[in-house]
């Protein structure tokens, strides 16, 4: 599912550069649940950005599925994401302004998807949140929000799920149970999962876990 070679990634830093990634190479099969561990400002995040085609590398490759994801251009890369990508970040991404079950429909709507509301609905209503289909995320908790997030990341089917600190704004009964679903619906729907946490209880659940240190691969 996922192949990267000699990712590098630098920026520029006063008079030089600051290298935030050194040669990172290492492959997830299909169906893997793979976490990705280290310290603050080890370069987690910019790993995860890059997988997904957010940020561009220095140098090095990523292939998706058998696809260059740097041969591509930004529309290339856009497509590619809405294809096979499902996102769950630490700071839930929902709009304000649009309801539960719409931003649910949204990126099934922009997929071309016609059972956009049915399958929301549906989605929602298994992550136990039927009776919330009508509220804006003002008006949900914190785990609400997180439970919206899981939904319409997985509404899509994706293939790979990429996770940035899902629970990192939670407390921690409700980002276990945010946890707890997301790995029972990965489960269901056999993605592959690639998860960014800091919580080694949370990565030793998945079947391989990998450590970054000053933007190496250790």
């Amino acid at each position: 599912m996922i192949e990267v070679d000699a990712l590098g990634k630098e920026v520029p830093s006063g008079d030089g550069r600051l290298v935030i990634l050194h040669e990172i190479s290492f492959r997830v099969m299909a169906g893997e649940a793979v976490a990705i561990v280290g310290a603050s400002g080890s370069g987690k995040s910019t790993l995860l950005g890059l997988l997904a085609g957010l940020d561009v590398p220095t140098r090095g490759r990523v292939q998706l599925g058998g696809r260059d994801l740097y041969a591509l251009n930004e529309d290339g890369r856009a497509e590619l994401r809405g294809g096979m990508l499902g996102f769950v970040f630490q700071s839930f991404q929902l709009l304000p302004a649009l309801t539960a079950l719409e931003n649910v429909m949204l990126p099934l709507e922009l997929a071309g998807r016609s059972s956009a509301r049915a399958d929301a609905q549906q989605m929602l209503a298994r992550v136990g949140l039927s009776q919330r289909l009508g509220h804006y995320p003002k008006h949900l908790s914190g785990g609400e929000q997180q439970r919206v997030a899981i939904a319409r990341a997985f509404a899509a089917r994706p293939g790979l799920l990429l996770a940035d600190e899902p629970t990192g704004n939670l407390d921690a009964t409700t980002g276990a149970d945010i946890i707890d679903l997301m790995f029972v619906m990965n489960a269901e729907q056999g993605t592959t999962l690639v998860l960014v946490t800091h919580d080694e209880a949370i990565a030793r659940r998945c079947g391989r876990v990998l450590k970054l240190d000053g933007g190496r691969l250790v």
